[in-house]
């Protein structure tokens, strides 16, 4: 009994559903470096930065991109607004900030780069383009 509960114990928490409805298991994302960015519809830099998100969702295995929506919009009200914006990857209906020991930004749109581990490895504070996306994600490999 004590193994069993040692081993549910080591079981990663889902990281709950995302603007479809589905599951995001943490078996989906564990060993992966993830970009995740807070982004909000009244945000005229996060409009113009999905995007480039999109491209990066679209064009990398090695990256997982989750979506935070700013007001913490849920269900149909999330999966509108995400459609409304064009977005393309997947987005949390559950903020990570706990998780990941976040502080709430004052300014949008913030992302931040998760390492493999889990560990946050950078905060990036305003819009940003896939390729400087790229690069940052390059350097902190390297380090």
């Amino acid at each position: 009994m004590l193994l069993g509960s040692l081993l549910i114990s080591g079981c990663e928490q889902d990281w709950g559903v995302d603007q479809h409805g589905q599951l995001v298991a943490a078996e989906q994302l564990q060993g992966r470096w993830l970009l995740i960015n807070y982004w909000a519809e009244w945000c005229g830099p996060c409009r113009t930065e999905i995007p480039e998100l999109n491209r990066l969702a679209e064009s990398r295995t090695d990256l997982h991109v989750l979506g935070v929506n700013f007001d913490e919009l849920r269900g149909e009200e999330l999966a509108q607004a995400a459609e409304a914006l064009g977005i393309r990857f997947r987005v949390l209906s559950e903020d990570p900030a706990e998780r990941l020991q976040l502080s709430r930004s004052a300014v949008l749109p913030v992302t931040y780069l998760v390492d493999e581990t889990g560990k946050v490895r950078e905060q990036l504070v305003g819009e940003q383009t896939a390729d400087k996306l790229l690069a940052r994600l390059e350097q902190l490999r390297d380090q």
